[in-house]
């Protein structure tokens, strides 16, 4: 049975592993290889993770999909005006595609956003993510505008597609 919490430090090596997984799933294709790369280890290391276990200043910490003792699944976000939350992140095992975690997860969030004062939840997502898109646009979210990629390289020209909803 799967259960949505926030995370603990007990939880950094899944919450690692499955956003690495998730990354490259998610953008193999879309992305260069070296790209790839270099976002799985620039934030999803053990350091950062384990950084950003817990709430701060803008952040609502990670909170996690538990399978047994597998994190299976995890997401974070935080609060980016008065009334406005934003979903930063939300990985899933991509064996687990399709089981309705991702949707757990986002409603959790949700939740602890709403008693922050969110009336609006944004997202960004990649250009092209045959996956993130139909996910966002099926709970909601509506397509405000595209811009460049958050952490474009040299030579690279991604587009990041920008959602809101209201909450």
């Amino acid at each position: 049975m799967v259960v949505i919490k926030r995370a603990s430090v007990e939880h950094v090596e899944g919450i690692s592993r499955v956003c690495r997984e998730g990354w490259e799933d998610t953008y193999q294709g879309i992305r260069s290889k070296d790209n790839i790369e270099r976002m799985k280890q620039l934030f999803y290391n053990h350091e950062r993770i384990s950084g950003e276990i817990e709430e701060s200043d803008g952040w609502d910490g990670y909170i996690v999909a538990v399978d047994g003792s597998e994190v299976v699944g995890a997401i974070g976000g935080g609060m980016v005006g008065e009334e406005k939350s934003e979903v930063f992140v939300l990985y899933l095992d991509p064996t687990r595609r399709g089981e309705g975690i991702g949707t757990q997860l986002l409603e959790f969030l949700t939740d602890i956003q709403r008693e922050k004062g969110a009336r609006e939840q944004w997202v960004s997502v990649q250009k092209g993510n045959g996956k993130g898109i139909p996910f966002y646009e099926k709970r909601g979210f509506t397509k405000v505008r595209e811009k460049a990629a958050y952490m474009n390289g040299e030579g690279e020209a991604y587009i990041s597609i920008t959602y809101v909803r209201k909450i």
